[in-house]
């Protein structure tokens, strides 16, 4: 029997149900009858429920059902539940198997790919690639095949499977408790100055912004999060860290960084993708963009993965290598630190 006490599978998801691109021509239109001239069915009353609830998005930024839409915006509607054509399909998906028995599975799952089907992203991900390979997964709270905790796209590392309805069940009791280990390196902008340190804040949607998490203070708001860090390296106007999640919360390294002024290298959903540290002089600024070309994606890697075996009891841990392109901006930075005069912000 499967218990509900998976902390890191909170629904906290957001689907994309429709998406569109205003055409070269389009004349400044409200967005809410934009929509209308595109979705079947819809009615203005609906879609303006949906603009004041931040359902309604414009070029990613949530937009009020007055919004003007103009050439070349694209449109999008994300809700919290999945669209009915949301199905899954088994495919022949190459995995990194780190290890597997008749009980578990732990995979090492790349950069770029998702882990189950929403936001727009409805095959290519790691369950289609699962349910091909193994064959009566059990599913969580959510209905996801074998999945007991997450990894966003963009970030790189160890996850474990369940294969069994038991294991599924005693893994998610590990996660609920926080028995498990789970430490990820990041690199993050600006000088850290405590080379140990604790973050607490409870993590929700973003009121602003539907897209981001967000740290509320009050303890009425989001979910209780903790992620302790230490630092490994300073390297001028980033630092190297690892992170040790207390809890697993969707995006929260992301968001208690962004929450203390460290927000992740090149985290585009979060502003990483800015320089938000660092020098006026153009030399730097092309050796960012540099780096930014180097690393693609928000620089957050889960590198350790450590559990108890559900079925022989075994305290089990699994290391990851550091995936090349964070190694290469890791030292593109080490040779602008050993090179630069400048002082430290």
């Amino acid at each position: 029997m499967q218990e509900n006490n998976s902390q890191d599978l909170e629904n906290d998801d957001l689907y994309e149900h429709y998406r569109f691109t205003a055409s070269v021509g389009q004349e400044a239109l409200r967005v809410d009858k934009f929509l209308m001239n595109f979705i079947e069915n819809a009615t203005r009353n609906k879609i303006q429920q949906a603009a004041k609830a931040g359902n309604i998005f414009v070029n990613d930024l949530a937009a009020k059902s007055n919004h003007k839409v103009k050439p070349n915006d694209v449109v999008r509607v994300i809700l919290s539940y999945p669209p009915a054509e949301n199905l899954l399909v088994a495919e022949d998906i190459p995995l990194d198997i780190v290890y597997e028995d008749e009980t578990v599975m732990v995979v090492n799952k790349p950069a770029g790919m998702v882990v189950h089907p929403g936001h727009g992203n409805y095959s290519g991900t790691l369950v289609n690639g699962l349910i091909y390979h193994i064959e009566n997964l059990p599913t969580n709270s959510n209905e996801r095949p074998g999945l007991v905790h997450r990894i966003d796209k963009d970030t790189s590392g160890l996850l474990v499977v369940a294969k069994t309805e038991f294991a599924m069940a005693h893994l998610s009791k590990q996660f609920f408790d926080r028995t498990t280990e789970r430490l990820y390196y990041a690199l993050v902008w600006g000088n850290v100055e405590e080379n140990e340190g604790r973050i607490e804040g409870n993590i929700g949607r973003s009121l602003k912004n539907r897209l981001q998490m967000a740290v509320f203070p009050d303890a009425d708001f989001g979910k209780h999060a903790v992620t302790h860090y230490k630092v490994l390296e300073r390297l001028t106007y980033v630092t190297l860290v690892e992170c040790k999640l207390e809890t697993g919360r969707t995006h929260q390294i992301r968001a208690h960084f962004k929450h203390i002024g460290h927000t992740l290298f090149n985290d585009e959903r979060y502003g990483g993708d800015a320089i938000l540290k660092g020098t006026t002089f153009t030399k730097y600024k092309q050796f960012v963009h540099n780096c930014f070309k180097v690393l693609p994606r928000q620089a957050l890697h889960a590198k350790t993965l450590g559990f108890t075996h559900p079925k022989t009891g075994e305290l089990m841990q699994f290391n990851s290598n550091i995936p090349q392109d964070i190694v290469d901006c890791l030292e593109k930075w080490r040779t602008y630190s050993e090179n630069s005069k400048e002082v430290i912000e």
